[in-house]
């Protein structure tokens, strides 16, 4: 199999299948296998433990992330989950200070409560990392970019600081703004990779999936019998349905960047626009990691209005492309007020968000309408 991203997205994993000669993976729809004989299988005997579509996925996942291993799971939370079910009470898990409100709500509102420490601390500061790392600390999780600041870590700097250390803890990172397209973690030193195959992956809103890419042997053990066991598996047409969308993950990350690069000169030079946040654009503080580890500054994007909460509900509100809704990564394009939507859930801690903050997800439509769109709504904020 040759390595090249665009090959590997459309073929790694996916073999034409043996008994029809069908290019696509078959949605394999079943809850179990027949066996040849008891305890004599094919390599499947009930869909929750393994299912062919699924392995399609996983392979295609790891490859991409030039992993050995990938798993799927029902959501990126489920994924997120799963990897925190490896640790116990009394053990410390420091935490990016700009991270998704769907995972600081599980963090702090779940296995809070079963004596799970968790801390927070930008991660742009590698000696500010290594300073709030404890003795019992036994992972360090970050994402890069971060959802909705757009800010950025080094993930070779901090990989090569955590494994110096005496306990070193495990390193995970959020790939999902960026996508494997745009960022490999695992060869810049990260250990775990998870996403929100949601997102990106998936590419087309409409599949919730979840994906965690690793090379250790030990720690695959662990969390594909975590899979099993708690059973948070995605069903087999929802693998063929993100199998489907990164068939074409590298021609939509180039036209997203493409677009959110236009869409960040249009806004800076806003009136009524007071920063914006984009990694590859120059008035980004780390312009030049992103583009270090960065293939492009992807499609996500984010902007403060100088008329605060009143003036970011009003853009939202007003955009008739850009659709008001949660999530992203999709062919279309979406807006949000992440104070209120995506990220209430931190709202009166320190990771909350400026009520003046609009998140967009840039889309793969004609940037000049999407520029217009977003005109038309400015002049009413």
């Amino acid at each position: 199999m040759p390595d090249q991203f665009e090959t590997l997205a459309i073929h790694a994993g996916q073999q034409p299948d043996p008994s029809t000669g069908a290019v696509m993976t078959p949605i394999y729809q079943t809850s179990t296998f027949v066996q040849d004989a008891v305890g004599v299988h094919k390599g499947y005997e009930y869909s929750r433990s393994g299912n062919p579509t699924r392995t399609a996925l996983q392979d295609c996942f790891a490859a991409l992330e030039a992993a050995k291993y990938g798993l799927a799971f029902a959501s990126g939370l489920a994924a997120t989950d799963t990897i925190i079910r490896q640790f116990v009470p009394g053990d410390h898990i420091l935490v990016g200070g700009d991270v998704y409100g769907g995972t600081f709500r599980l963090f702090e509102k779940e296995y809070k409560d079963f004596g799970i420490e968790f801390s927070y601390v930008d991660m742009d500061d590698v000696q500010a990392v290594q300073a709030n790392l404890r003795a019992n600390t036994k992972l360090v999780w970050l994402e890069t970019p971060t959802n909705p600041y757009l800010g950025l870590a080094d993930i070779a700097a901090l990989a090569e600081m955590l494994k110096a250390q005496p306990s070193k803890p495990l390193f995970a990172v959020d790939n999902t703004f960026a996508s494997p397209y745009l960022q490999q973690p695992l060869a810049l030193g990260a250990d775990l990779v998870i996403h929100s195959a949601t997102k990106y992956l998936g590419g087309h809103s409409d599949v919730v999936l979840g994906l965690v890419a690793l090379n250790d042997d030990e720690l695959h053990t662990k969390l594909a019998f975590t899979q099993n066991a708690a059973g948070a598996v995605p069903g087999p047409m929802d693998s063929f349905l993100v199998l489907r969308g990164i068939k074409t993950l590298h021609l939509r990350m180039e036209r997203h960047g493409e677009n959110a690069a236009k869409i960040a000169d249009y806004l800076v030079a806003h009136p009524k626009v007071s920063q914006i946040f984009y990694p590859y654009h120059a008035s980004h503080p780390q312009q030049a990691l992103a583009r270090k580890q960065m293939r492009n500054g992807g499609g996500m994007l984010s902007f403060e209005l100088k008329g605060g909460e009143a003036a970011a509900r009003a853009v939202a509100e007003s955009t008739r492309l850009f659709a008001l809704a949660e999530s992203l990564g999709g062919v279309e394009s979406l807006i949000e007020v992440p104070a209120v939507m995506t990220h209430l859930s931190v709202a009166n801690s320190p990771l909350a968000v400026d009520p003046g903050l609009v998140r967009l997800s840039v889309g793969v439509e004609n940037v000049d309408d999407l520029i217009a769109d977003l005109e038309q709504a400015l002049a009413k904020a």
